[in-house]
């Protein structure tokens, strides 16, 4: 069984040796772990932006569920384009499965990068508008995505030293995905 491995886990200096620990993860569990890197594509090329797109989507294609990095992102939120590719995978009905190594709420997420004040009993923003306030660790969308379609995000008690290499989280959702893969084949 196929795996999508998604995440911003592309951007790091390291990123082909965490998509090597995390395919080698998920072959302890007789998974198939496919990183966006494995894809060659020119960075010079004029249309290589285009390319790692169709590359990636070929890749989902090919996948039977997708584990997605949903840590925090330049921001409180997931990383635009992992996002994207969660709602792919639920689009086509595969197992959708996510961690977070922040188990912190939106809101205080929010907190993290600006003033959020009480109009009225709605939390407001630095820029004015409503901060979404459902005690959840992101966006609605993404946290009832997994509920629905996989199983709920995976965090961790507390955010680990190292948000970005620490696989504790990972390693769960890749359980999880050896245990319902099988029936799901059936």
């Amino acid at each position: 069984m196929n795996i999508y491995l998604a995440g911003p886990d592309v951007f790091l200096p390291d990123a082909l040796d965490m998509g090597r620990r995390k395919a080698e993860l998920c072959a302890r569990y007789g998974l198939t772990g496919l990183f966006p890197l494995d894809n060659a594509v020119a960075l010079a090329a004029h249309d290589a932006s285009l390319q790692i797109f169709r590359g990636n989507e070929a890749m989902m294609d090919r996948a039977d569920a997708i584990i997605a990095n949903l840590t925090p992102f330049r921001g409180p939120s997931a990383d635009a384009g992992t996002v994207y590719e969660l709602g792919y995978m639920a689009g086509r009905s595969k197992l959708v499965l996510g961690y977070s190594n922040d188990p912190a709420t939106y809101v205080d997420r929010v907190a993290r990068f600006e003033t959020i004040s009480n109009r009225d009993g709605l939390l407001i923003g630095a820029d004015g508008l409503a901060v979404e306030d459902f005690g959840l660790p992101d966006n609605l969308m993404l946290i009832h995505c997994l509920d629905l379609h996989g199983a709920p995000l995976v965090t961790p008690r507390s955010a680990p030293a190292d948000l970005w290499h620490d696989l504790a989280a990972f390693e769960s959702c890749v359980q999880i995905a050896a245990q319902r893969l099988p029936r799901l084949a059936t």
